[in-house]
């Protein structure tokens, strides 16, 4: 059975502010879809006009702070941080970081959104790829990999969670991976119909691409003692994402090169 092709873009901003196939603000003017999950419940905030909403004016620049410094604490010391760690980075007592978040499991998914949104100012970019085609899978990989090399720490935790708090299949972290996929499926969709006038392989080779480039940086990051250097892995995975499109692309009579420029595709 064929899947429907998604043929609008995909949002990848981890705004948390709206649920699956609404459009979000912060892309609003692409037309882009949000795929995001939507915002995890917090405590309750007081009823009442003007007071209610200076309340969560201030709860949210204080959610803001805290998530910061979880951030910066976590990038320093690692991903087993305490909250009391958190509170003092933020400069605020603990107490108050459970009147913010109902509980540390909810502090940790909302950081891991905010994680994500400092790695889409660098990553979305690439995702609308220019140049060739082999100008554009290398920028891709090598800003990837670039945010990884300097944030290690935050790449475990969004993977991860902690050692004493170990996390996986976090909905914001699969959310965007998923997001991820489609936007490239779309764009995989729209250059096949225009090359070979049948796009049933872009779904499958979207999330190939996507599992293939996270399954390999997730064991290079967690075996220290891997022979392969960042440039060597940034290679490695350049030359599968090519070999992965053009076996697939030879294999229905399409021809490529990494030279072409992506606008003769489209």
């Amino acid at each position: 059975m064929r899947l429907p092709r998604v043929r609008r873009n995909v949002c990848v901003t981890p705004c948390l502010t709206k649920v699956c196939e609404t459009v979000c603000p912060v892309n609003s003017r692409m037309g882009n879809v949000c795929v995001m999950p939507d915002k995890v419940e917090t405590a309750a905030s007081p009823q009442g006009d003007g007071r209610a909403t200076r309340w969560e004016d201030h709860k949210a620049e204080r959610r803001s702070r805290i998530l910061e410094a979880a951030m910066d604490a976590i990038n320093e010391d690692g991903p087993d941080v305490g909250v009391q760690q958190i509170a003092n980075r933020a400069d605020v007592p603990r107490s108050v970081v459970y009147r913010i978040f109902t509980d540390r499991g909810d502090l940790d998914e909302q950081l891991r959104g905010r994680i994500i949104e400092r790695l889409m100012t660098d990553l979305a970019p690439t995702l609308t790829p220019e140049g060739t085609v082999g100008e554009a899978i290398a920028r891709a990989v090598e800003t990837y990999l670039r945010w990884i090399v300097e944030y290690p720490r935050l790449h475990q935790f969004l993977g991860t969670g902690s050692p004493s708090r170990r996390t996986t299949g976090s909905r914001v972290v699969t959310g965007t991976k998923t997001a991820i996929a489609l936007q490239l499926s779309g764009l995989l969709a729209t250059v096949l119909d225009s090359v070979a006038g049948n796009s049933d392989l872009a779904e499958s080779l979207a999330f190939g691409l996507v599992g293939l480039v996270d399954a390999s940086v997730n064991r290079w990051l967690s075996n220290p003692q891997s022979a392969l250097g960042s440039d060597e892995l940034a290679e490695f995975l350049e030359v599968s994402i090519w070999q992965v499109l053009h076996g697939n692309l030879a294999r229905i009579g399409v021809t490529i090169d990494p030279s072409t420029p992506v606008s003769e595709l489209q």
